[in-house]
């Protein structure tokens, strides 16, 4: 039979007062048996809600990664609760109207982009224009910037990346893009050059100059002040869920005693 944990210790797992572990007994969100007028909590039920509630699924990304690359991407993305990332940056790439990613410090993607423009689509179906997409995110990694600024991609438009802290380690970049620069659309020369440094033919470039976000100074502004406080917010998520793995351990120590 399982272990029964009392309200008491359950509090001190979860961290919240007593009335929280009653409400959400009461209301089914956490495993639990009334014994008369008391609640008691089956360990091995709890362990398998924390499972639950830590279950982390990595977004397959649409191009061609190494296996080296892939990897070295598991790093961050082995500490993040991935589906949530996603919906976090989503929302946030359409309201500043920019395509979002994760990346790691190798340019790694880890999420899925968000809100990419057609341009960018296009590019990333050809495995060696996807690799030139991640070789400018590299380069962003070791850019000597303290704060998020717009510079050049390979393909011509603007980028920007906000490292993420995890502890005193920066694991990740959330890099904001397919921003058109002042001087956009380029011209046949720059199109043709591009299309032979992508490996693409540069009838998909043409066709696909307009599908790309245009940004005043002001909305520009935004992504740049918004950019770091998006990764801090994956870095809280972060530390979060450490701190939830930390007490799944906890139970898992009260079920051997």
């Amino acid at each position: 039979m399982s272990e029964m944990l009392t309200a008491k210790e359950m509090q001190s797992l979860l961290q919240v007062d007593r009335s929280t572990i009653y409400r959400m007994a009461e209301s089914g969100r956490l495993p639990a048996i009334k014994v008369g007028k008391q609640w008691r909590f089956p360990s091995d039920r709890v362990e398998t809600w924390f499972q639950t509630q830590m279950t982390v699924q990595a977004f397959p990304f649409d191009g061609e990664i190494t296996a080296q690359d892939s990897n070295k991407k598991h790093d961050l993305a082995s500490l993040l609760p991935l589906e949530c990332i996603q919906l976090i940056q989503g929302t946030f790439a359409e309201l500043l109207d920019v395509m979002l990613v994760v990346t790691d410090l190798d340019g790694n993607p880890i999420t899925q982009p968000s809100h990419a423009c057609g341009l960018f689509e296009a590019i990333s179906e050809v495995p060696q224009a996807l690799q030139k997409c991640i070789q400018s995110w590299r380069e962003m990694a070791i850019a000597i910037e303290l704060e998020p600024q717009f510079g050049r991609s390979h393909l011509g438009l603007l980028c920007a990346r906000a490292m993420i802290p995890i502890g005193s380690e920066l694991k990740g970049m959330v890099v904001a893009g397919c921003v058109a620069p002042r001087d956009w659309p380029p011209s046949s020369a720059q199109i043709e050059q591009m299309a032979a440094e992508f490996g693409v033919d540069s009838g998909i470039l043409e066709s696909h100059l307009d599908d790309v976000h245009h940004l005043n100074a002001e909305q520009r502004q935004k992504v740049l002040d918004t950019l770091q406080r998006i990764a801090n917010i994956v870095a809280h998520i972060v530390y979060e869920r450490k701190t939830l793995v930390g007490r799944l351990a906890a139970i898992a120590d009260l079920t051997t005693l």
